[in-house]
């Protein structure tokens, strides 16, 4: 039975680091410095006036963009061409990390 409990154990472990939905908001943060930050900021807050911001984004509504940057069903001239190169887990990443952040609202 022990070993039985031992092998179930280092499946799920297996399973849990090698999942390719899971994200590590560590990871998105170095991919957003790389990447992201110029237009968007590692703080999510868009640069410009035209970027949009990021931070505090649902997970799913910016790994849903994301995609569809990549895929080319959602087009934009600069967006495009970045989200073509990255992989389910650098989109997991990012959404993680932008998802993260934490937005505060003061009222004047």
């Amino acid at each position: 039975m022990r070993d039985v409990l031992r092998g179930l154990v280092a499946v799920a472990a297996a399973v849990t680091f090698c999942s390719p939905t899971m994200a590590d908001a560590a990871l998105g943060k170095a991919k957003v410095q790389a990447v992201c930050a110029v237009c968007h900021g590692v703080d999510g807050i868009g640069k410009n006036p035209d970027v949009p911001n990021l931070a505090g984004e649902s997970q799913q509504y910016i790994q849903k963009q994301l995609k569809a940057f990549r895929s080319g069903g959602r087009q934009h001239e600069q967006m495009s061409i970045i989200a073509k190169d990255l992989t389910d887990r650098d989109i997991a990443n990012l959404a993680d990390w932008f998802a993260s952040l934490k937005i505060i609202v003061k009222l004047p």
